[in-house]
């Protein structure tokens, strides 16, 4: 038979949720990229580069994501397929060999054998190294 806790249970916060703002709103409201100092801490999702396709290309958003998920679709099956994928102006995607190898679990510290793999690789492109280093204003096209 077991003791049962008279302690109860941790409670957590209850988070709140800001209204919903629409895009033209959170642009205003979000710092620029130059604001904090060219170091965005977030990431550009999915459907902020479909709609940043769909502006810049005059494109419905409609037919900027089909032509965004084509684009990953070739570049995945290009990789899957052990191929490597040269992307001007921003860097090349290519699959490495790992060797297999002897790793330590960090619980236990038991020895375990990891077998070898595949692994992508990223190569960044000179003129994206130069543009992050301060050396230009703007990636080369």
């Amino acid at each position: 038979m077991t003791k049962k806790s008279t302690k109860a249970p941790a409670r957590k916060p209850a988070a709140t949720r800001a209204p919903k703002q629409d895009a033209a709103e959170a642009e205003q409201s979000a710092p620029a990229p130059e604001a904090t100092g060219g170091r965005g801490g977030g990431k550009v999702a999915k459907t902020q580069l479909v709609e940043q396709v769909a502006d810049q290309a005059g494109l419905t958003r409609k037919q900027a994501d089909q032509a965004v998920n084509a684009v990953m679709e070739v570049i995945v099956e290009a990789i899957r397929s052990g191929k490597s994928v040269g992307l001007p102006g921003l860097g090349t995607l290519s699959v490495r060999a790992t060797a297999a190898r002897t790793g330590v679990r960090p619980g236990t510290s038991e020895r375990i054998q990891i077998p070898a793999g595949r692994k992508v690789a990223f190569k960044v492109a000179n003129p994206l190294k130069g543009a992050l280093a301060g050396e230009g204003d703007s990636v080369a096209r």
